[in-house]
């Protein structure tokens, strides 16, 4: 797996790693993250056909204002003609993925892994 890392900025890392471009958010997604976040995150799902992944194995919470970061970014990838995955082990995350019906939207996987060849295939759902 190749990997082009960029420094930690707030609550987020972007780096490459292979054909996709991965978020790892970090610590606590709420309103006040959530400014910091928002102009980073518009900047990598602009491209067109982008393949993102997004990992939240380091959030140690998210609110409604980090979930519709994720709808944000899901809906500019979309429109591009992108594939966007989220990586997601942390049973409460998991549970507010669930109760919010979050969990039908997204492609959710388990592990790195998993995410990085959901992201290989074929773009848009």
């Amino acid at each position: 797996m190749h990997q082009h890392t960029t420094p930690a900025f707030g609550h987020i890392r972007i780096h490459r790693a292979d054909c996709c471009t991965v978020i790892a958010f970090h610590g606590e997604i709420d309103i006040a993250a959530a400014a910091a976040i928002t102009p980073r995150l518009d900047a990598a799902t602009a491209i067109p056909r982008c393949r993102i992944v997004l990992d939240l194995g380091g959030v140690e919470f998210i609110d409604a204002c980090g979930l519709g970061l994720l709808c944000r970014a899901r809906l500019r990838v979309m429109a591009g003609g992108g594939r966007l995955v989220l990586v997601c082990d942390h049973p409460r995350t998991l549970l507010l993925l669930q109760i919010t019906g979050m969990d039908s939207v997204f492609t959710v996987t388990a592990s790195m892994a998993e995410a990085l060849d959901q992201c290989a295939g074929p773009a848009a759902d």
